[in-house]
């Protein structure tokens, strides 16, 4: 007869074990174990793509021709007290006052402004009428319009905050030489005709500016070298030659830099099966490589978000990223474009707008992984980008790369002591009185952009836009 056990009411029964148990085989099995896993960490797209130049003496000088283009194009706003104000030093972007360095005349001509408020479809300036002053937008988005060879209405451009028209329509008496709209209620300050005149009666010297300015034709800068063409006759040969900046920039690689600390116990006794060096160094030059990724997109002096030219930046006409945006993108981005650069949300507002009329994106694949791409040009991902928290407003790159296309590099050095990796190095710093060893950890880093043309952006796409489909 089989044994019974006996159940008092008390205790559930347990039932005799005839194997061993799993539990009990674990304490002498030999388990399989992963590497630390560390869910910061993101493939760093830009970091793989970006073509990286070997830089000596820890400094990287951009010889450019000489550039004829004065200041950034538009115009500071400051936060006033009844709305904003303007930045009197940036009056210089006018082209009439760019010469001029009394900052008493600046701030005369910056406090001349009005400001006006105006509703969404609202006509601001008529091609063919006199032009009634000179607009600053403050805020909102206007848009330029014009007229085709077959009488056809074009879109001439985007216009937001800081941007400003038409200085030689305004400042000259001429007539507007297109049509601007508020897409969106507006604000804007104003320079009109009479309070040009009342700074003119209370400042000679402003007077004689514009009237140098009104008579001298439009101050633009020197052209391209003269070269002839042609094979008849024995004309005149041109003279020319291409002149240089005479104070090129210098990329002076930045730095960052942690220091690893580990006990010397560790290290001796629980090597195995990982070794705890190793794991603790990949870990740290992970994060220390999250962060270059992060310095080379949004640090203030030589990041790629902050070194995009004015004439490159395209603003979204209705918000968020749609194909004609990105079809305007790669209108100012024309030469071998590489690929797009932007936030996992840009990405995927992209794509619902694409989604919305029909065109989904083709499928680019790179180093095993598949990326939407857009006329060719694959979307990479990366979440270095900001996005905005308040408003869900984001920024979409479309770079260039590399030396031999003018484009942009990024930058690390020749050699180093110590080197870990590429631009990586690990110097021991030896053991403390408590038996901690210590390791620096450091990254030699910078990007440039080697001419303005090879970096564009999107500027401020809304990225929490959706759409009810029926």
């Amino acid at each position: 007869m089989s044994e019974r056990t006996v159940d008092d009411g008390t205790q559930p029964t347990t039932p005799t074990a005839t194997s061993l148990g799993t539990r009990a085989a674990r304490s002498i099995a030999t388990t399989t174990k992963t590497p630390a896993q560390l869910s910061l960490t993101t493939p760093r797209w830009l970091l793989r793509l970006l073509p990286w130049v070997e830089v000596e003496a820890g400094t990287y000088r951009v010889n450019r021709c000489v550039a004829y283009a004065v200041g950034d194009g538009r115009i500071t706003l400051l936060p006033g007290a009844d709305g904003s104000r303007i930045m009197a030093e940036d009056m210089r972007e006018l082209l009439a006052l760019r010469d001029v360095m009394d900052l008493r005349l600046l701030e005369a001509v910056a406090g001349a402004f009005r400001t006006k408020h105006v509703l969404a479809g609202t006509t601001l300036a008529e091609a063919g009428r006199p032009a009634d002053g000179l607009y600053v937008v403050a805020h909102g988005q206007l848009e330029r319009r014009g007229t085709g060879h077959y009488g056809e209405p074009t879109v001439l451009g985007i216009m937001g905050e800081e941007e400003f028209f038409d200085e030689e329509a305004a400042l000259r008496g001429n007539d507007w030489p297109y049509t601007v709209v508020a897409l969106t209620n507006s604000t804007l300050l104003v320079l009109d005709p009479d309070r040009l005149r009342q700074l003119e009666d209370q400042h000679p010297e402003l007077a004689r500016t514009f009237e140098q300015f009104r008579s001298g034709g439009s101050a633009g800068g020197a052209g391209a070298p003269a070269v002839a063409s042609g094979h008849h006759g024995e004309a005149e040969l041109p003279e020319t030659f291409v002149d240089y900046d005479p104070e090129p920039r210098e990329h002076e690689l930045a730095v960052a830099q942690t220091v690893l600390r580990m006990h010397s116990r560790v290290s001796d006794l629980y090597n195995v099966p990982l070794n705890q060096h190793e794991e603790q160094l990949r870990l740290t030059v992970e994060l220390i490589l999250e962060q270059q990724e992060r310095e080379l997109l949004n640090d203030p002096e030589f990041g790629l978000l902050n070194n995009v030219a004015p004439a490159f930046r395209v603003r979204s006409r209705t918000g968020p990223p749609t194909p004609d945006d990105l079809d305007e993108l790669l209108t100012v981005v024309w030469k071998q474009p590489a690929f797009f650069l932007a936030h996992p949300r840009a990405i995927g507002a992209f794509g619902r707008e694409c989604t919305r009329r029909g065109v989904p994106p083709a499928i680019f694949e790179m180093y095993g992984s598949p990326f939407l791409s857009w006329r060719g040009v694959p979307l990479v991902p990366t979440d270095k980008i900001p996005v905005d928290p308040v408003e869900s407003t984001s920024t979409i790159l479309l770079l260039r790369v590399g030396e031999e296309n003018r484009g942009v590099v990024g930058l690390r050095p020749d050699r180093l002591p110590h080197e870990h990796a590429p631009g990586i190095a690990v110097e021991p710093m030896g053991l403390d009185r408590r038996a901690v060893a210590s390791h620096l950890v450091s990254s030699y880093f910078s990007a440039a952009v080697l001419v303005d043309d090879a970096i564009g952006m999107l500027e401020q796409v809304q990225v929490a836009h959706y759409h009810q489909y029926a």
